[in-house]
């Protein structure tokens, strides 16, 4: 009887060198368009759900492309509205990449950022407005003043009860200085915040705080201890001709507890709480 033979099956040739250096960077390809397809039509509402818990976002227009939420809560408290234009790219690592315009009444600030469920990192931070309007935040609260700021880099953390700074870089002017609490709210000038790299990290920070002009010459230091949650301002400071009375006033209180210098500076050591 004739035996039955399986058909011979049918062995494609392995691609040409030529060919299959090209499917890999075609398939990223694909892959890519249509990723930028898919971030150009979902909802920017979207975005919500790679926040953390400390952050609440609402009031979205637009898409995850390029969208905004018009009302952002930190840890509870008002922290403006957002602008982004996405880098849709970023996504293939399950990061947020962005250039983003914030607003916080007339406070703003633009960065390059991207973001995740870790954390934020920030270059090219540029941005300025009057400092009052940052009260909602936990950030020179009662004073007033116009500022403008520019950083190389800012890092942040996410946890379940805050953000901390992991590290930052650059420099912070303020100008028509003034509070309530000093000197019955006179002008005190305007001054330049120093930060160097590597002077931020998660343990605490450091900076150098000089004026550029007004009633008050200062020279100081500035730590700030995450452990203890404190800061301390050390340095030295003279009123200029220019003073007002009451700013005098309190100079010359002060130096009954430091004495002057050679110079007519007064040593200042002032802790808070943080």
């Amino acid at each position: 009887m004739p035996t039955s033979r399986s058909p011979k099956r049918s062995v494609k040739p392995p691609l040409p060198p030529q060919r299959s250096r090209f499917i890999l960077p075609l398939i990223l390809i694909v892959v890519v368009a249509l990723l930028i397809v898919v971030v150009a039509v979902l909802p920017a509402s979207m975005v919500r759900r790679v926040l953390p818990p400390s952050i609440h976002a609402e009031d979205f227009s637009g898409t995850v492309w390029h969208g905004s939420a018009g009302k952002i809560t930190v840890d509870g408290r008002d922290a403006g509205a957002i602008e982004w234009r996405l880098h849709p790219w970023y996504l293939l690592s399950l990061t947020l990449s962005a250039d983003a315009h914030w607003v916080l009444v007339g406070f703003v600030a633009d960065a390059s950022v991207a973001i995740d469920r870790h954390g934020l990192s920030a270059k090219n931070v540029t941005g300025g407005g009057p400092i009052e309007d940052l009260g909602t935040v936990g950030i020179a609260a009662g004073w007033h003043g116009l500022s403008h700021f520019k950083l190389s880099e800012l890092e942040l953390k996410f946890t379940d009860a805050s953000v901390d700074v992991q590290s930052a870089a650059g420099e912070l002017d303020v100008s028509n200085l003034s509070s309530p609490k000093v000197a019955a709210g006179a002008d005190l000038g305007a001054y330049a915040l120093t930060v160097a790299n590597g002077a931020v990290t998660p343990d605490g920070a450091t900076a150098q705080l000089t004026d550029t002009g007004g009633p008050l010459q200062v020279q100081a230091e500035i730590r700030i201890s995450a452990k203890e949650r404190s800061g301390l301002l050390s340095g030295t400071v003279k009123e200029r001709p220019d003073a007002s009375p009451a700013l005098r006033a309190q100079l010359d209180q002060l130096a009954q507890l430091h004495a002057r210098d050679s110079q007519g500076r007064l040593p200042v050591d002032l802790e808070v709480t943080l």
